[in-house]
């Protein structure tokens, strides 16, 4: 066994550049799908229904892709065949998204493009954890976050900065503006242009250079190891709860929204139940397996994953509805002070992605001071602060301040857990266990998306303020359940050489 060779910061530069292509079409999506959906006649409560087809897309591809790209090897490498088609089908959603003429056509499109960003983000997750050492990978999850917040300040800032240049900021028929189509276009492109980059400028190890380092981790067939009696007892058990919700739903007539959570439960239990009475060894059966033989610190890290993008969704959802009631005093969509609220949304997310720049430059040294659990937890209160001061402050200038809380939280959320888990996690099961490790962040969306407009229908009178008070109280519990996950000493420089 030899010790993976440590990577220039530039060689690491160039691994990550890509992501900043890939979040500045997520950023795009996050601060402008739900205006586009309003824009097109959905109601506040409606679009967290209209907003399940990003989370349940992740829950789909990212095992999938990460099962398969385990298994690849081609001329362009392991990971890097699935950022350059995924970047591409990214780029066509981005062109098309704008224009949709109608509603349904609009949420399909989120379906595509949200499809598109998985099949290439959840490989550079994965590609990180195999170009570096263990002592190496903080920083190359921190690099990503600084090109997630530079390519989110950008892409955010759009159509606020074409309003600047004179774009016209409300359409003249009540359709999506053009700020908002341009805004997409220039955002295929740069994706598309930067993934590239990455393909071009990067190499990856073969496999069997992978299982030749001291950081392989034990070969394990994990499927052989499946407890087929424990697997269809908690399948029985999730069916009949997922049966039940969908009756209670059915028979109160509770929220439909519900559904999707009900729903998900049951199908998670068919699929256990599938799994451990089949005999034949697949890819369902392989990412059943690996799910229920995760390491000790993934199942700990999964608690955390879940209260923080519960969090996050709640954000994203909500965000523009509840400044441009709250700040702006505006709910007719075709309105000036409703465009101009929106277009503010994308100034804020694009100063959380800034500070989420800056902080990912602090963090490294926070973490080799105060290790990577408790720089973790401060980060994440101070997002907690941020969502929770929404209630207090009026003046839309001054939620800026907020958004420094959440760049930290956001940058932290994006590098840290990643950090922690990839030194558990033996090598050539890195992608299947990166695509797993995404349930935990798209299970409290589905969630969110479930329950959210159900609560604030019922307990805050329709209010979206509340969604993000929610979220912070979600991010102060993460930083809590942090403190839980055991921490793998990283090794001295010494030891790394």
């Amino acid at each position: 066994m030899t010790a993976k060779p440590q990577l220039s910061f530039w060689q690491i530069w160039n691994m990550c550049f890509g992501f900043l292509g890939i979040q500045f079409g997520f950023a795009l999506q996050n601060a402008n799908v739900s205006r586009i959906f309003q824009t097109l006649g959905a109601d506040i409560e409606d679009i967290p229904m209209l907003w399940v087809a990003a989370p349940l897309t992740g829950l789909i591809v990212q095992p999938i892709v990460g099962y398969f790209s385990d298994r690849t090897w081609t001329r362009l490498g392991r990971r890097r065949p699935y950022f350059l088609y995924g970047a591409l089908l990214a780029t066509l959603a981005l062109f098309f998204m704008p224009n949709s003429p109608a509603l349904w056509v609009a949420a399909g499109l989120l379906w595509v493009l949200d499809a598109s960003i998985n099949i290439s983000m959840e490989p550079f997750r994965a590609f990180v954890g195999d170009q570096l050492s263990p002592r190496q990978r903080p920083a190359g999850y921190a690099m990503q976050s600084f090109f997630i917040g530079i390519g989110s300040v950008v892409a955010s800032l759009l159509p606020w900065l074409l309003t600047k240049l004179g774009v016209a900021n409300v359409a003249s028929d009540g359709g999506v503006p053009d700020t908002v189509k341009w805004a997409f276009y220039a955002g295929g492109a740069i994706l598309f242009l930067a993934v590239t980059w990455t393909v071009l400028s990067t190499r990856e190890y073969s496999p069997e250079q992978l299982a030749s380092f001291d950081d392989a981790g034990v070969v394990d067939d994990s499927h052989a190891n499946l407890d087929t009696r424990r697997a269809r007892r908690e399948g029985g058990f999730a069916l009949l709860i997922g049966a039940a919700g969908i009756a209670a739903i059915l028979a109160l007539e509770l929220d439909r929204q519900l559904f999707v959570l009900a729903g998900g439960v049951a199908a998670y239990g068919l699929i256990l139940l599938a799994v451990s009475l089949s005999r034949t060894h697949n890819m369902f059966s392989t990412i059943a397996a690996d799910l229920h033989a995760m390491p000790a610190t993934m199942r700990q890290l999964a608690v955390v994953q879940f209260f923080s993008w519960f969090a996050l969704f709640s954000m994203w959802i909500y965000t523009t509805p509840a400044v441009t009631q709250v700040h702006f005093g505006a709910a007719d969509t075709s309105s000036a002070a409703y465009n101009a609220g929106a277009n503010w949304v994308g100034v804020l997310f694009a100063a959380y992605n800034g500070f989420a720049a800056l902080a990912a430059i602090v963090i490294p040294l926070l973490v080799r001071a105060l290790g990577l659990r408790v720089t973790h937890l401060i980060n994440v209160c101070l997002g907690s602060a941020g969502l929770l001061s929404f209630l207090f402050i009026r003046d839309p200038q001054w939620l800026l301040l907020s958004m420094v809380g959440v760049g930290f939280a956001w940058a932290s959320i994006l590098s840290l857990p990643y950090a922690l888990l990839s030194d558990s996690l033996p090598a050539q099961k890195m992608g299947i266990y990166m695509g797993i490790f995404n349930f935990f962040i798209v299970i409290p969306q589905l969630v969110a998306a479930s329950i959210l407009g159900f609560l604030l229908k019922t307990f805050a009178g329709g209010q979206p303020i509340y969604a993000l008070a929610i979220g912070g109280v979600s991010l102060l519990i993460s930083g809590l359940c942090v403190l839980r996950v055991r921490e793998s000493p990283l090794p001295s420089a010494s030891q790394a050489a």
